[in-house]
């Protein structure tokens, strides 16, 4: 195929995520990659300045291009990993920095802990070391792996707190910890319920996977054991549904202000109260400027005394942001200025999500539309600029469904 029949048939590939893989005349495969967007981002290698980097000088190799959709970034990532590691395609071997190459390993303890290793410091360790290791998934170039684990440890109910502990940890309070802190849960069960899951997905078997949690919710409820059962199906819930955007360290945003801004999503909040009671908060939707209303929420402030917008905000975006199957975000908006923005940033790196921050202050009367940026990426700032009309309406739109919500919750008329 020539170089324009590929770019046309890059054309013709799905704006969704997953893996593309180049061959070259011998038909030998010569590289892998992973994508937000399968159709942007194979027709990248098709436009733009030609210069001598390997990834370009492949490009005049390549006679056949193909691709395999799948439903998350992360099963992309996973899917990238596994063929690297199988066909060792020479382009990712020798032509990446593998100093962006990381492994995800999965430990021989009685409570197995899923730990991360940058490519060279694994390297580093000898083969004694490597033996503490029942499990090591890679290489996953580019990958953040920080919120991966952050990600996968939800998925899973991967405890990070230790056995026979004098007090149940923060996770286990909150149900996001089986009990291995308080002996709720042996080794065997553990391993057979939270690290045999955990390893079939890292293998590529999602599919396998979700066809035994049917299976084991399906016998936990026949057995009666209700609570299990809930666990599982909002396990199944969650892995049916990924939104993981946020686990390439190559911000997606960046991506999205281009070829795919008519379709991006950005969320709105709004806090509103009426004296030191009866606090709420709201996210509103905007996608490709318009309103994904099934996709609101509302949220009862339950820890803030006294009024306090920032504190407030910082509450409502951690809940919302402890729902991994409720699609990220590709810009927070909230309304407010500097002490709400930098709220809502500190939040986010928290959580380790790069999404960027755009605030709107409002004077008397709202009157006063006043933008206070939280990044300040050129494609972000642009966006900015040529989106203030949008923001502005989503930014009312959170005031109002905030204060529906607030008299409602009164049970005050309009």
């Amino acid at each position: 195929m020539t170089q324009e029949a590929l770019k046309n048939k890059a054309k013709t590939f799905p704006d969704a995520p997953g893996i593309y893989v180049f061959y070259n005349a011998k038909k030998e495969l010569v590289y892998v990659g992973k994508a937000t967007s399968l159709r942007s981002r194979v027709g990248s290698y098709f436009t733009g300045p030609k210069t001598r980097r390997p990834i370009e000088q492949m490009m005049q190799t390549v006679t056949k291009i193909a691709y395999k959709e799948t439903d998350s970034v992360l099963e992309a990532i996973i899917a990238e990993a596994n063929w690297i590691k199988k066909y060792q395609p020479a382009y990712n071997v020798l032509g990446k920095d593998n100093k962006s190459w990381n492994y995800l390993v999965i430990t021989n303890d009685d409570y197995p802990r899923l730990e991360a290793f940058r490519f060279h410091q694994f390297q580093l360790l000898s083969k004694t070391q490597q033996k503490q290791f029942s499990h090591v998934f890679g290489p996953f170039p580019g990958l953040n792996t920080k919120q991966a684990l952050r990600l996968l440890r939800r998925l899973f109910t991967i405890s990070t707190c230790k056995p026979e502990a004098k007090r149940p940890c923060l996770y286990r309070q909150m149900k996001q910890c089986l009990g291995v802190c308080t002996g709720d849960i042996s080794a065997a069960a553990y391993k057979r319920d939270v690290i045999m899951p955990l390893i079939t997905l890292l293998k590529g078997g999602k599919k396998r996977l979700l066809g035994n949690i049917k299976k084991r919710m399906a016998g936990a409820a026949k057995k009666e054991q209700f609570e299990e059962a809930a666990r599982l199906r909002n396990q199944l819930h969650a892995l049916e549904r990924i939104h993981d955007m946020a686990l390439l360290n190559k911000s997606f945003v960046q991506d999205d202000m281009g070829e795919h801004a008519h379709e991006l999503r950005v969320e709105g909040y709004d806090i509103s109260n009426l004296g030191n009671t009866g606090k709420v908060g709201s996210m509103v939707v905007s996608v490709g400027g318009e309103q994904a209303k099934s996709q609101y929420r509302k949220f009862k402030i339950k820890t803030v005394e006294g009024q306090s917008d920032v504190d407030c905000i910082e509450e409502v975006l951690l809940r919302r942001f402890r729902h991994p199957e409720w699609q990220y975000p590709a810009v927070v908006m909230v309304d407010g200025g500097l002490p709400q923005v930098n709220r809502a940033k500190k939040v986010l790196t928290y959580l380790r999500i790069a999404i960027p921050v755009v605030g709107i202050a409002k004077g008397a009367e709202r009157k006063k539309n006043e933008f206070v940026l939280g990044s300040k990426n050129p494609s972000f700032v642009a966006w900015v600029a040529s989106h203030k009309k949008e923001l502005i309406a989503l930014r009312d739109e959170a005031h109002r469904f905030a204060i529906a919500y607030q008299r409602s919750t009164r049970q005050l008329k309009k």
